[in-house]
């Protein structure tokens, strides 16, 4: 089997799965799966053969044993040279299980599966923002910026088309390809392009497709817009239908250019985006002020810089109140 690191491997890697580690080998799992994606990536590949591996433990009747060795010199390693944490002895059930997912290898061809296993070729490709802005590049050279608290998951190898999932925030800038159209899936709406720049958000029921550069399809079930650049599409939950505007706000671009462009965009809009972007909770006390048109841009600006600038120019009044920045 293959060792991860100076300190996992996939024996490891079972008894995490079986929930049978000891506390310190749990905390070297955590740490290893955070220190980057590959190895995130790779334990998804893994747990995958380990779910089909248990399914065959119920079934087979192949000599584990025999499979074991074939597997060990299919792949050129030998079972001590894994043992880089020390592990219980004597016969436990993760180590019959680890040598049934050997087994299942052997079966499906242990070349393919083990390079599947490896790079991943044939295994969906799960990509997570977390807490900061990301970007990512697919393979067939599009490039996708994903908002804070995103994930879009997409094959390794793009067939005939080039299918992405998302959820939560994300600007695509897609290659053209007119021979595998690009075809994303947030929630129950389907976006569908050749070649174009666009951002789709999705929040609480509600998904909004910005066109940049191009046109794309949006659909939901039977209905569907067409979109070229400034114009947009609001679909609800409660709604059957996209329905079409037009764009003229550029606000949606926040989080990619780090600058926020207000232009007749309205105050309630502006605080919208300042709380997501800051994660705070800024409140319009005074109602009349909800819809004020603000004319401004804000390049590289601190939080405190942005609300000083709206309070000198709108005669807005900015206070703290606790945990609330109270607009009035």
């Amino acid at each position: 089997m293959k060792q991860q690191s100076d300190y996992i491997n996939d024996d490891l890697l079972v008894k995490y799965l079986l929930d049978i580690t000891t506390p310190a080998e749990k905390a070297a799992v955590i740490t290893w799966l955070a220190e980057k994606e590959d190895h995130q990536r790779y334990f998804e590949h893994f747990r995958i053969i380990w779910e089909e591996s248990k399914k065959l433990a119920v079934v087979s009747t192949v000599n584990e044993q025999d499979a074991w060795m074939r597997f060990q010199q299919r792949v050129g390693t030998h079972e001590n040279s894994t043992r880089v944490i020390k592990l219980d002895t004597g016969v436990s059930p993760w180590r019959s299980f680890l040598r049934i997912a050997a087994v299942l290898l052997v079966l499906l061809g242990a070349g393919g599966v083990w390079f599947i296993a490896q790079r991943g070729a044939n295994v969906p490709t799960i990509v997570r923002s977390e807490g900061k802005i990301k970007q990512e590049l697919l393979p067939d050279g599009s490039e996708v910026t994903l908002n804070k608290q995103s994930t879009i998951t997409y094959a390794a190898n793009f067939k005939k088309e080039r299918n992405i999932h998302l959820t939560g925030e994300a600007f695509f800038n897609v290659a053209q390809d007119p021979g595998k159209p690009f075809i994303l899936k947030v929630n129950d709406v389907t976006v569908k392009v050749l070649g174009t720049s666009f951002n789709v958000k999705s929040v609480h029921g509600k998904t909004e497709v910005i066109v940049e550069t191009g046109a794309v399809e949006v659909s939901k079930h039977d209905n569907s817009v067409q979109l070229k650049s400034h114009e947009k599409a609001i679909v609800t939950d409660s709604e059957a239908a996209p329905s079409k505007q037009s764009n003229t706000d550029e606000l949606y671009n926040y989080y990619r250019t780090q600058t926020f462009v207000c232009n007749g965009t309205p105050l309630w809009k502006l605080v919208d985006i300042l709380n997501e972007a800051y994660g705070v909770n800024i409140v319009i006390a005074n109602s009349s002020k909800r819809d004020l048109q603000i004319n401004s841009t804000f390049t590289n600006s601190s939080l405190d810089s942005t609300l000083n600038v709206i309070g000198l120019t709108y005669e807005i009044s900015v206070e703290k109140q606790g945990s609330q920045i109270i607009l009035k």
